[in-house]
């Protein structure tokens, strides 16, 4: 009953982006790592490759794993984007991203969590940018994936930024399981949206 309640709740909030005007789409896709609580580099590497059982309530993958599937996840979709916008109903690869942490893609203190993120703001950064010089009927161009069928453009970057913010609210609740509720900053602060520590 939770994964239904889950993955309803999780539709919504991609049919409420997907609502969106395209510039306040673009404008809140480039925000990105204003989801993160900023204490994730005050993590030591123990912290940083933490696992979590299933009833803490804050999804099983490590921090390291988590921001390096974000890293992975920022590379194909803006992949998918432009390709869809370059070439003719191009044929989407499908990933497996346990495979990358079945391979130790992300293992250890042999990545250091800086340059995922570093991944995701120049990712983010780059593509908003060129999102925003797009006319309608290019967001509306399409790629054909194996599994949903026929994506546009902009149904990509709505699954994208969905996907990041939905995973934030993970990394932010584990960042306050293990450094506990970060001090409120001016005009909020916090370990954003879905964290809930504030209300322990």
């Amino acid at each position: 009953m939770a994964v239904q309640s889950m993955a309803s709740g999780a539709e919504q909030a991609r049919k409420e982006l997907g609502a969106l005007p395209s510039e306040e789409l673009i404008a809140r896709y480039r925000r990105g790592l204003e989801c993160f609580d900023p204490r994730i580099f005050e993590l030591s590497d123990e912290q940083m490759d933490m696992a979590f059982l299933p009833d803490a309530g804050v999804g099983q993958w490590p921090v390291r794993v988590l921001a390096g599937h974000l890293a992975d996840a920022e590379l194909s979709f803006s992949h998918r984007m432009r390709r869809a916008v370059a070439e003719e109903n191009p044929l989407l690869a499908v990933w497996d991203e346990n495979a990358f942490i079945d391979a130790g893609l992300y293992a250890g203190g042999q990545h250091p969590v800086g340059g995922f993120i570093a991944v995701v703001h120049t990712l983010r950064r780059w593509t908003s940018e060129w999102l925003a010089t797009l006319t309608p009927e290019q967001l509306a161009r399409q790629a054909m994936h194996p599994e949903p069928g026929p994506l546009s453009v902009k149904t990509i970057l709505v699954y994208s930024t969905w996907h990041l913010e939905h995973h934030a609210q993970f990394l932010n609740a584990k960042i306050c399981k293990m450094l506990g509720p970060a001090p409120a900053e001016e005009g909020g602060g916090g370990c954003g949206a879905g964290c809930g520590c504030h209300k322990k």
